[in-house]
């Protein structure tokens, strides 16, 4: 069923900067409204084959406590039909993520082999027209067991169990790189290495002299085209206490390792302290963008942007853009002695005008208590809350910076919180969930809430180039009676479409989104 959404012109009073809404062009799809034999689910990966076809690969779960059962493979043809499915009773140990490639679909386990105490990385296999798993070792290191040797932690890293690694796919997600942090006997070390998503082994390289002094927790990655080298930006905390107080315990770096060993670049000018990098290769130059603070507690103050030369990473030019007072109206209204903190880089788009859109989303973490299984108990909750977009020039100049009340938490998947952001031509698209109506909440505000519907709307809000602001309701719930993973669809660049999946209990239905 074809449903084309021509948003009609209306009022929204964001901000001073907003405009009337023109029509956002933007169409949607929504497929057959599928039965489902698995009640508790979640999407490990969401691919586009050769053939056009989606393949969605979702760990099931089952028992008390509800513990992974295997993995129920699905794919759709380029009219949202369920063409196939497959069953295959492999829960894993630690499922990392999965990728099709010619015509093969690829998952990606970190498994334990108890028998020669060591950890491998394992890569199951199978035709996406005949399914016929088979199983190869990628990498094996010896270690001894640990609890949970993916741990990840965006605000401290510590290296106290004795083995932890973390797996980064690039933007394109044509080769990833595996970071390995282990002992051998009382001696730390720690080892890179980048595949392309042919698990052909581009990189391998022994970082270990790097960590005598620093642990790092790396956050995003760039790949160069050829797949000759790999760039790592993240956090380098040091190990020992640093002896002047007004520096943090951590600094932003940005590590490049290639055949001829690596480089580093430190992001640590005086009284500055960036926060939220990502390293971006723009027709062959390599930039950074992000934010920064004055103060060593993470409370932004505006934007950031370095050039760098992509061989040695000698810095060629930085640009420190404040906020402007627009944004802190957008954020904070009027009132005085606000903050801006825990921003986590989430998208960028490269314009025609080789403009740079980037966005980031307040994330944080907080306890609570949950009842829901007759017992008090301790658990984590995950906010999501305001967008952050920004606009540079190809030189670092901020051309506007805009922000999207926002405000979500969960304590289950968070595939249906947080945001997509689509970048077109000069525009920025972004996908949420929201409760029925945008609460206003002054004169120049409004505010996008989580509903407390179990069925919440997917809104469509566009910022075009000037940092005009338009929403749009996009589904409504009564239409998809079922919540949408607004955080994990399949972009297609090359179609403008973005495929959603929704899913609850034991229905699901695919939803495409084109952008015109």
């Amino acid at each position: 069923m074809r449903r084309i959404i021509c948003l009609a012109a209306f009022s929204l009073l964001v901000a001073s900067s907003t405009v009337f809404a023109q029509d956002i062009p933007v169409d949607y799809q929504l497929g057959e409204n599928y039965s489902d034999r698995y009640k508790y689910s979640t999407v490990l990966s969401i691919e586009s084959s050769v053939k056009g076809e989606t393949v969605l690969v979702r760990t099931y779960y089952g028992g008390f406590p509800l513990r992974p059962k295997g993995h129920f493979i699905e794919i759709y043809d380029g009219d949202l039909n369920l063409v196939s499915d497959f069953n295959y009773k492999h829960a894993g140990e630690h499922m990392v993520d999965g990728f099709v490639k010619n015509g093969q679909l690829y998952l990606l386990e970190l498994a334990y082999d108890f028998d020669a105490e060591a950890y491998n990385y394992v890569v199951h296999q199978t035709p996406l027209d005949d399914f016929r798993f088979t199983e190869r070792p990628l990498l094996s290191i010896p270690s001894k067991e640990v609890a949970n040797p993916l741990a990840v932690n965006k605000y401290n890293r510590k290296f106290g169990n004795g083995f932890s690694t973390a797996t980064h796919f690039n933007d394109s997600r044509n080769a990833f790189a595996i970071t390995v942090h282990y002992r051998e006997g009382r001696d730390e070390k720690y080892k890179v290495l980048l595949y392309g998503t042919d698990l052909k082994k581009r990189l391998e390289y022994d970082f270990t002299a790097a960590i005598e002094e620093k642990n790092y927790a790396f956050e995003n990655v760039e790949v160069s085209k050829d797949l000759s080298s790999v760039y790592l930006m993240g956090k380098a905390f040091f190990k020992k206490r640093r002896n002047d107080l007004k520096e943090r315990r951590y600094q932003y770096e940005l590590v490049r390792i290639g055949a001829g060993g690596h480089t580093i670049q430190e992001f640590a000018d005086p009284g500055r302290f960036p926060e939220s990098l990502k390293p971006i290769l723009v027709d062959g130059d390599l930039k950074v963008v992000g934010f920064y603070a004055d103060r060593k507690d993470n409370r932004y103050n505006g934007l950031v942007h370095f050039n760098l030369n992509g061989e040695t990473l000698a810095l060629q030019s930085k640009k420190y853009n404040p906020f402007s007072e627009q944004f802190m109206i957008d954020k904070f209204g009027r009132e005085v002695d606000t903050e801006i903190k825990n921003l986590i880089f989430k998208s960028v788009h490269i314009t025609p005008e080789k403009n740079i859109l980037f966005s980031a989303e307040e994330y944080f973490v907080t306890k609570g208590e949950d009842i829901s299984s007759g017992a008090t108990q301790i658990t984590d909750r995950y906010h999501y809350n305001d967008i952050v977009l920004a606009k540079l020039d190809a030189m670092g100049n901020m051309k506007w910076a805009r922000n999207i009340n926002k405000t979500e938490v969960t304590q289950g998947d968070a595939s249906y919180a947080s945001y997509t952001a689509y970048g077109h031509g000069e525009n920025m698209y972004f996908f949420i969930n929201s409760g029925e109506n945008p609460q206003k909440i002054s004169k120049e505000r409004i505010l996008f809430k989580q509903g407390f519907s179990r069925n919440p709307n997917m809104f469509v809000i566009k910022v075009d180039g000037e940092g005009d602001l338009t929403y749009k309701k996009l589904v409504d719930d009564k239409e998809v009676r079922l919540p949408i993973m607004v955080s994990r669809p399949l972009i297609q660049i090359d179609k403008d479409t973005l495929l959603f999946y929704a899913k609850r209990g034991t229905k699901k239905q695919m939803i495409q989104v084109t952008v015109n």
